[in-house]
Parts: structure tokens; C-alpha cells; sequence
């Protein structure tokens, strides 16, 4: 069975209603991301983090996968596949695709302050006082500007071994996720499915979409099933 690799970004989640920080009108619009997504932020105003992180866990949790997210379902009836994804919402998964491997982390969970490995499930609001199981406070599970990206090495390993890789919804431009792409191997298929062109010069050859996703992605399955 062939390995097909989705690499998935914020445009992805938006046609499902999530805005990026990029977006005019957006969440982040309103908050300095020096301010709400660095660990300097979370040392000086814990508080604030955490009240920017609870907006967007209430926004993420009533949106809805989209037709781009229940399409990549189908692919596993011929392919085995691995989404690889930039984005913290769980909305592969609630479309029903099963491995999902999250380079940004998961607004669904919090983790201990402390520990990166102390890690639990939380759907509601993170509060000053709420403790992980090591009683430290707990904070978004999620990579700050200025972390390092643990499930990196994963990921490269997983688009190393690619034979088809299908990139949707990102501009490639934020590192160090974007260097991922310069692994893919030399015989693999590459399928881009995007509005803009800016990243087809990263590959030798690629089969490039210039639709959104929610129209892209079910045309292209109808290629490649």
C-alpha cells in the first residue's frame, strides 16, 4: 500500500470559520502575539495567555470539519495515510481520519508548565490554580513562537518515506515546519492544493490545484482514487 502524506495548514481550518493570525477581522487581530504566544508572555501575564487560549478552545470546539477534512477520509480506503498538520484544532479527527500527528500541538489538551510530557485532555477553560497531576500549573498545549517543535523529527521521518504528499492550506512560510517539504523524496507524487503559488518552487514537479481547499481536495481525490 502506498504511503500518502497530508501536510495541512491554517487555510485548511478557516473554511471551517477558524481565522489565522494573518487574517484581517481575525482573534489574533486584536492581541500582540509578543504579548499571548511566547513563553515571555506566559512569564508575565499568565493570565492573559490563558484568556486569549480559552477564546480560541470555544471557537475551535463549535466549528465543524469541512468538506476538505471529510474528503481526506476516503483516501485510507486505498492508501496509508498520515496527516501531518500545523494546526492545533482536532478537526481531521472529528472527520474521522485516525493518524493525525500535530507539529503545533492540541487545543483540546493542556500540559504542565513544568513537564511536556505531563499532558491531559481539556475542553473547557484553563483557569489560574488548575494543576497537572505533577501540581504545576497547567498552560495550552500548544508551541509558542520561540519553542522548539517536538514531534518534528517524527514528522520529517514521516515525509521522508512519502510516495504521494499532499500539501493544503499552507503557505510554507513559517518555520521550521516549513523546511519539512524539503525532504520529501525524489519519487514522490506531489499534489499542491492552494489558491496562491508561492510554494511551487520547492518542488521539482507538482501537480498544483489552485482552488481552496473545500474545493481542491475533493477534486483531487477523484484523481487519485
Amino acid at each position: 500500500m502506498q504511503r500518502l502524506v497530508v501536510f495541512s495548514g491554517a487555510g485548511m481550518s478557516a473554511e471551517s470559520g477558524l481565522k489565522t493570525f494573518r487574517d484581517s477581522g481575525g482573534l489574533w487581530e486584536k492581541y500582540d502575539i509578543n504579548e499571548v504566544a511566547t513563553p515571555e508572555a506566559w512569564a508575565r501575564n499568565p493570565e492573559l495567555v490563558l484568556d486569549f487560549y480559552n477564546q480560541r478552545r470555544e471557537q475551535i470546539l463549535s466549528a465543524e470539519s469541512n468538506a476538505a477534512h471529510k474528503a481526506l477520509v476516503e483516501l485510507e480506503s486505498k492508501y496509508d495515510v498520515c496527516i501531518v498538520t500545523q494546526n492545533i484544532d482536532n478537526l481531521h479527527e472529528r472527520a474521522g481520519s485516525k493518524r493525525v500527528l500535530h507539529l503545533h500541538g492540541e487545543i483540546s489538551k493542556a500540559k504542565s508548565e513544568r513537564n511536556d510530557d505531563v499532558v491531559v485532555e481539556k475542553l473547557g477553560p484553563i483557569k489560574i490554580g488548575d494543576v497537572a497531576p505533577d501540581g504545576h500549573q497547567l498552560r495550552p498545549h500548544v508551541v509558542w513562537f520561540g519553542e522548539p517543535v517536538p514531534e518534528y523529527e517524527k514528522a520529517l521521518k514521516i515525509i521522508s518515506e512519502a510516495d504521494i504528499l499532499i500539501v493544503v492550506g499552507t503557505s510554507l512560510n513559517v518555520y521550521p515546519a516549513a523546511g519539512l517539504v524539503h525532504y520529501v523524496p525524489e519519487h514522490c507524487e506531489v499534489h499542491l492544493v492552494d489558491p496562491n503559488d508561492a510554494v511551487r518552487s520547492r518542488f521539482n514537479s507538482v501537480n498544483h490545484l489552485k482552488k481552496p481547499a473545500v474545493e481542491g481536495i475533493p477534486e483531487l481525490i477523484k484523481i487519485i482514487l
